[in-house]
């Protein structure tokens, strides 16, 4: 079977959620070409997973003239493949774009055509002019998409909504993370964080992780006669709003350590009293997996795809509700004995979740195609 997947510009768990698709499908025999941002094949190394590479600039917001090339670029690079596999919303619209409607192409046409699948990875959380463009995106995708997996049940009910035909659960498996290099007291003292609780984030400093929820909580009130029952917040990631979050910790003196990137994250997941998540929209986050994965509490937002992910393991508050969140904290932090019993359940989530195979198998399953190389 000869696979095209077609994705933007991404840093993240987009682009290794592809690349674990990539190894899996070529692993078992299939030709795999991807096409998208030159930055993607940099940073993920698709060629070097076996699948070919072709560059085409997808980029984050539209562009008419670019958006026209790069439908025309898909159309062509993808001509050959028995099904197309686009990522994210405005992959998918530009690969839908390229095809003609069902409704309007002859039957020979339609059936000569390689199907359309198109996984959604993120819900559309801005608004205005930009909120606008993207809602027609959705539409296009409904409308011409032969099959739209999603990250989340809201995400599905949508595109039902906006009239997709078939709408199919994704999974989006987190690889297991290594094992930590550091004990947790090391990591602790460089924290600087002593017998106090450590509540760990792990986020994109941006809109989308509602960390101004996160500093609302930090501020307190904790503990006056007792330091060590007052928690340390440290937040692992980067984005554009690290000036305003860093200047608002500085004012308001909130024990809020913001560490930037990291790549000793199992390092702080070890140290972690737990890990929290204030996100006002997630799908199948790879952090909390990770989480799940390594067995530590987890105290998150009631959005997206998080409650089926965690599934019953770890505590869920609204978005946006600092006083639930906080109470959590306080609750959590104040007795061992319950952070001892939310790892535990956590282990037992983790060890449930979806690896890669299973992945591949569910996507042969969405592309129409049986796994012949299991017995």
């Amino acid at each position: 079977m000869r696979v095209a997947f077609v994705l933007g510009t991404t840093s993240g768990g987009t682009g290794r959620h592809v690349h674990m698709l990539v190894e899996g499908l070529v692993r078992r025999g299939h030709q795999v070409l991807v096409v998208g941002p030159r930055s993607v094949e940099e940073r993920f190394s698709y060629t070097g997973a076996g699948a070919r590479f072709a560059e085409v600039t997808v980029s984050d917001r539209p562009h008419p003239f670019n958006d026209a090339r790069a439908v025309l670029a898909i159309r062509r690079l993808t001509r050959g493949a028995d099904v197309v596999h686009a990522h994210g919303l405005r992959a998918g619209a530009l690969a839908a774009l390229g095809r003609r409607s069902p409704r309007r192409g002859s039957s020979r046409a339609v059936a000569a055509r390689a199907p359309l699948v198109v996984t959604l990875h993120n819900a559309l959380t801005a608004g205005g002019l930009i909120g606008l463009v993207y809602g027609l995106l959705e539409r296009v995708v409904a409308g011409r998409a032969d099959r739209v997996l999603v990250v989340s049940p809201d995400l599905g009910e949508r595109m039902a909504a906006l009239g997709a035909r078939d709408v199919r659960a994704a999974v989006v498996p987190a690889p297991p993370p290594p094992p930590a290099r550091r004990g947790p007291e090391e990591v602790r003292a460089e924290l600087g964080a002593g017998r106090r609780p450590v509540l760990l984030t792990i986020a994109r400093l941006a809109q989308q992780k509602g960390l101004d929820t996160l500093l609302d909580v930090a501020r307190g009130p904790w503990p006056d006669d007792d330091p060590e029952r007052s928690p340390l917040f440290v937040v692992a990631g980067e984005g554009p709003l690290r000036e305003p979050l860093q200047a608002r910790i500085d004012a308001e003196r909130l024990p809020v350590t913001l560490l930037g990137n990291r790549d000793d994250v199992p390092d702080l997941l070890a140290a972690a009293t737990a890990v929290v998540a204030t996100a006002r929209w997630e799908g199948q986050p790879l952090s909390l997996s990770e989480t799940l994965m390594v067995g530590r509490p987890v105290i998150a937002t009631e959005v997206g795809g998080i409650p089926g992910l965690l599934g019953g393991a770890g505590v869920l508050v609204p978005y946006g509700d600092v006083e639930a969140l906080r109470r959590a904290v306080q609750e959590l932090v104040g007795d061992p004995g319950a952070v001892e019993r939310m790892a535990e359940a956590s282990a037992r989530r983790g060890a449930e979740l979806p690896d890669a195979d299973d992945a591949v198998e569910r996507i042969m399953s969405d592309y129409g195609q049986e796994d012949r190389t299991k017995d």
